[in-house]
């Protein structure tokens, strides 16, 4: 619909925030990182949860050991994602350090399929990853649809971070597509869920 290939316009969009990323300065994405997990501790939804469910950063990545460390440090559960072999799944497994963890799917550090699972989603934030965000919390994902699918079931607080570069205003989705309830970059927090309300009734996108 709207003559636009939504498959494409994914691709297009990967491929110009990848190149970005990995030109980006060592020095100024170090500066960045720091930044993002500094917002992280502001938030409320951080404050008043008692795990943080999070992603473990790659190079290109908003780095996510800093925001993993203030997490042990503030006495929090903290639980990571595990892919389930053969499948589109993920789960999420409580850790007590990063060193119990081991290069899993995709070459990205995974806990032991046998650490506890997270089964209840009270009192939990869960860090989202993503190539881009739109204003109204949409995601520009890695095209394997793990965290959709896990964010259609999810009911705690879904939180996107990125690079303020990475923030669009406005950004086609797919009709499978979650959105996150707000994003925190380097130099804003955003409650991209207020912003969704005021779209709720104008659905910008559907996917073919």
């Amino acid at each position: 619909m709207y003559g636009i290939d939504i498959r494409k316009y994914k691709i297009d969009l990967r491929e110009q925030c990848k190149k970005r990323r990995r030109e980006m300065d060592p020095v100024v994405k170090g500066e960045k990182d720091a930044r993002v997990a500094f917002m992280v501790k502001k938030l409320y939804q951080y404050r008043s949860c008692d795990t943080v469910m999070v992603y473990v950063s790659t190079p290109i990545e908003v780095d996510t050991v800093q925001i993993i460390k203030n997490a042990f440090k503030d006495g929090k559960r903290v639980a990571v994602p595990r892919c389930v072999p053969y499948t589109r799944q993920m789960q999420f497994h409580y850790i007590n350090s990063l060193d119990e963890l081991s290069p899993g799917a995709f070459g990205v550090l995974e806990p032991d399929e046998h650490a506890p699972v997270v089964t209840s989603f009270e009192k939990t934030l869960m860090l989202v990853p993503a190539f881009m965000f739109s204003a109204s919390g949409y995601r520009l994902g890695y095209g394997k649809g793990y965290y959709d699918r896990y964010m259609s079931n999810y009911t705690g607080s879904a939180v996107g971070i990125c690079y303020s570069e990475d923030f669009k205003m406005n950004m086609h989705h797919g009709r499978f597509d979650r959105a996150v309830d707000t994003i925190v970059s380097d130099s804003f927090i955003r409650n991209s869920q207020k912003i969704r309300k005021k779209q709720e009734n104008r659905k910008i996108y559907q996917e073919r």
